[in-house]
């Protein structure tokens, strides 16, 4: 009686399963390199903060220059310390935003405007 059950059970859970599984939600996109972005195509404000880059500063926010660990691993793999980065200001927006540019030590420039999930590196 208990192995009908048991089996019962274990049958009743083979139709059940697949259909749970097919409704989770989906895994959240992982964060990418979008291509390259043409210098003039970014926002003023990004402009901005690349002549701030290039001339050493001053910079408005007390974290700009802090190491970007590049976690997700979108940009090439480098040194820790390679890749700084730099808020660039949202209109409208008190605080720091989601906009920044990733500045690389061998002088190439990425930019986001979504907190790090897209980048596109800035072509010259």
């Amino acid at each position: 009686m208990i192995a009908r059950l048991v089996a019962g059970c274990l049958l009743a859970l083979a139709f059940v399963a697949p259909a749970a599984q097919a409704q989770k939600p989906a895994a959240p996109p992982k964060s990418q390199l979008a291509g390259e972005m043409p210098r003039a195509s970014l926002p003023a404000e990004a402009l901005t903060t690349l002549e701030l880059i290039r001339k050493g500063g001053p910079f408005p926010y007390a974290k700009d220059g802090a190491v970007f660990v590049n976690r997700e691993a979108v940009l090439p793999k480098e040194r820790r310390g390679y890749y700084r980065e730099y808020t660039v200001k949202t209109p409208h927006v008190r605080t720091r935003g989601a906009r920044r540019i990733i500045w690389g030590a061998g002088g190439e420039y990425y930019y986001t405007d979504d907190h790090y999930n897209h980048f596109w590196r800035i072509k010259e």
